[in-house]
């Protein structure tokens, strides 16, 4: 019983941490995981990966949203403005067409964040900071995203279990 809550615990934070530091792996992790402890149900894998992975956006929506200030040492330094490039300008329209958009269809984001959160195309942490930027309600966010989570990890931690019933003995 204690082993599994502390696979359960580490995944969490394996997922907390992925959700943070893009760079971390959590789908390597999973796959690690249920190869190695195929004891802990994928039920329980997928529901501390998505508990973790919506609780370390929520850093990257809110400061999004507006509602959450950044500390002043990650901000970058005021200077003098300069004179935009057009390569500059053409991308500052593009950001905020996608911004405009984004309020004017706010069921878009809902669509597209879905999608994000169990496919991962768009990646994630582009949807989870655009659904900031729309103004996406908390509570649609965090719905949307544990659902979507859970639903990919859990697939993707029942697939080695699947795959080898699938294959010849």
């Amino acid at each position: 019983m204690w082993a599994l809550l502390g696979w359960i615990g580490l995944t969490f934070g394996v997922a907390f941490g992925s959700a943070i530091i893009p760079l971390i792996s959590i789908e390597v992790f999973v796959i690690g995981l249920v190869t190695q402890q195929p004891h802990i149900s994928w039920w329980w894998i997928g529901l501390a990966v998505a508990v973790g992975q919506v609780l370390g956006k929520m850093f990257y929506f809110l400061a999004a949203r507006g509602d959450w200030h950044l500390p002043a040492w990650f901000k970058r330094k005021e200077r003098p403005a300069k004179p935009l490039t057009p390569f500059r300008a053409k991308w500052k329209a593009r950001l905020e067409w996608v911004r405009e958009r984004c309020h004017r269809h706010p069921h878009w984001m809902f669509g597209t964040h879905a999608v994000s959160s169990v496919v991962g195309l768009p990646p994630f942490m582009f949807t989870t900071v655009l659904a900031g930027l729309a103004g996406m309600s908390s509570w649609l966010f965090i719905t949307t995203g544990m659902v979507g989570r859970f639903a990919r990890f859990s697939v993707l931690a029942a697939s080695p279990g699947i795959m080898a019933g699938w294959l010849p003995h």
